[in-house]
């Protein structure tokens, strides 16, 4: 069929999904680019890392007030925190009968979770060594687990629930969400525990995997008839009144 005789809402979804196919290819191969130069010891990344690492160190060892915000900011993104806070979603989401996105929450936190563990294995990163450190954590570096999992836990819940917000809101809250995983990737930095490129490769990793899901969803809207709805719109527009109390 001739492009120019698809309905509007038709070629609007195939436009969302190939702007949304080139930002996830662009973004896993440079994921890619660079576990390959972490996997490597590239001499450039790890003097950044390294560099980074012991000056925010350093700060963080003078300014005991600092580390302990980071260690709050940090302690809210843990596995558990997000555990319970999508647990929650999901039972809410369940309860007001939209089983399509309580799947979408469950798979896309699950699958995320899972990514992030075979990356660290198959990658190997030991985390930063230092003489005083500020805190401790177990398992590999690469990619940086609290950053991945803030960046999908967040995007799921603001595409989630943007539908239930008034159109002049919703800026405020992706712009919120966008400085929170940005703060909890600094946390993690700044306590020592995880380098910058562990944090990069996690955003990076994280947008792909939260694209292909969200892609997944909205190919799934289109074979039910209903257009895909744009970043601005949330995952389901129509449920704006089912997804408020």
């Amino acid at each position: 069929m001739n492009t120019v005789n698809r309905p509007e809402p038709e070629r609007r979804g195939r436009r969302l999904f190939g702007v949304r196919a080139l930002v996830a290819f662009v973004a896993a191969v440079l994921f890619a680019v660079l576990a390959l130069l972490v996997r490597s010891s590239a001499g450039p990344v790890v003097r950044l890392d390294r560099r980074t690492s012991q000056r925010l160190h350093g700060y963080a060892l003078s300014h005991h007030a600092f580390t302990s915000a980071m260690r709050a900011v940090s302690n809210s993104g843990t596995t558990l925190v997000w555990t319970v806070v999508l647990a929650l979603v999901t039972g809410w989401l369940l309860y007001r009968r939209l089983f399509k996105l309580a799947a979408f929450v469950v798979v896309t936190d699950a699958g995320s979770l899972l990514l992030n563990n075979l990356i660290k294995l198959a990658v190997g990163r030991a985390r930063p060594h230092l003489s005083d450190p500020v805190a401790e954590a177990a398992g590999k570096s690469f990619p940086s687990g609290h950053s991945q999992a803030a960046i999908v836990g967040f995007a799921i819940l603001v595409a989630v629930f943007l539908p239930a917000l008034a159109r002049p809101l919703r800026p405020w809250l992706i712009g919120l969400a966008t400085f929170l995983v940005l703060l909890i990737g600094f946390s993690r930095i700044a306590l020592g525990v995880h380098y910058l490129s562990d944090v990069v490769g996690a955003y990076l990793i994280g947008g792909v995997w939260f694209i292909g899901m969200a892609s997944a969803f909205g190919a799934w809207r289109r074979e039910t008839g209903r257009p895909e709805p744009s970043v601005t719109e949330g995952l389901e527009p129509e449920q704006g009144d089912r997804l408020t109390p």
